[in-house]
């Protein structure tokens, strides 16, 4: 598996190239505006907090990723006040987490 230059997207994904900045660009906006807090949970699980305004938006993406890089699982826990949701991977798409992480990260302290 390769990494594209865009820093995340790998091989398997089958969103069209010319998908693929907009489809960052979606992700740089929820990591901007509505993530709160991150945390590695494991080598291949992350557990994103997110602003509960942002929770229908952030379905609709994580949706949408999950039909191109089906490799993903995202799992949504919120009680009204507090949005959770769980990026997990299989051990050979670890290095796409990691890139993941690094890029949310940059974008929660922009």
């Amino acid at each position: 598996m390769t990494i594209d230059e865009q820093g995340w997207v790998p091989e398997a994904c089958t969103l069209p190239t010319v998908e693929r900045p907009l489809r960052l660009a979606e992700f740089d906006d929820l990591f901007a505006t509505a993530l709160r807090d991150q945390r590695r949970l494991s080598p291949t699980t992350l557990r994103w907090r997110l602003d509960p305004v942002a929770e229908p938006t952030a379905r609709d993406l994580t949706d949408r990723e999950n039909s191109c890089c089906s490799f993903f699982s995202f799992t949504f826990v919120s009680d009204g006040e507090r949005v959770r949701l769980d990026v997990g991977v299989p051990v050979a798409y670890v290095d796409v987490l990691d890139a993941l992480a690094e890029r949310a990260a940059a974008g929660m302290a922009a």
